[in-house]
């Protein structure tokens, strides 16, 4: 338990829903923070779909290897060869979702100062254009880079089955699986980020059981 002095920002808000208050006793807090370089963040996004956390750090650390392990621009990103790509592990697709990622942000003057201006809706609406680039992997640019507090991966396959797990949802019913996760997922506003992080932690965790459904 946290003592008054260190309870986090979000504590008392998502001790509110009891499920998910328990997770809160268990799981180390998650620190919010900003990280520069959103071009790169966001092709390390793209770069992490559909794999686990530790293959997709062993691609995008072979990745900046061929920077010399610094952190490259939009400009050297979109200017490596394509088999270079290709040759740390990223599959054809990725490799042309990277490029066109940094092509981008080129192409659009983007800098980090002109996202971090934009609402969550706005980055989402601005981002997604590109190809490859879809809402669940803007929101993970929100939520680990930029640093936004009140965002809820509905579409993430980890928080459906935790959700389900811990609310007793029917993932079956995709329609009413996913108005019952908004519902819940309302409760936690202004802090859903941090919410998502528990479930998370949750279900990496094996799923254990809850004492409240």
């Amino acid at each position: 338990m946290f003592s008054n002095e260190e309870k986090p920002v979000y504590y008392e808000c998502l001790m509110q829903d009891k499920a998910l208050a328990q997770l809160l006793h268990f799981v180390t807090p998650y620190q919010m923070q900003l990280r520069p370089n959103i071009c790169l963040r966001l092709c390390a996004s793209i770069m992490s779909q559909q794999l686990s956390t530790r293959v997709a750090d062993v691609i995008f650390q072979r990745f900046l290897a061929l920077y010399g392990g610094a952190e490259p621009t939009a400009k050297q990103i979109r200017d490596t060869p394509f088999e270079q790509l290709r040759g740390v592990g990223l599959s054809n697709a990725k490799a042309n979702y990277v490029r066109n990622v940094a092509a981008y942000m080129i192409e659009h003057g983007v800098t980090d100062e002109m996202l971090l201006s934009m609402s969550n809706d706005e980055i989402i609406s601005f981002l997604t254009p590109i190809k490859g680039v879809g809402r669940w992997t803007v929101e993970m640019l929100l939520m680990f880079t930029l640093g936004r507090e009140d965002v809820f991966a509905i579409d993430d396959l980890g928080i459906q089955q935790a959700m389900a797990h811990l609310y007793g949802i029917d993932l079956a019913d995709k329609k009413q699986s996913r108005a019952q996760m908004l519902q819940l997922s309302a409760r936690w506003s202004p802090y859903r980020t941090y919410a998502c992080f528990f479930l998370w932690k949750y279900k990496d965790a094996g799923l254990p059981p809850t004492v409240v459904k």
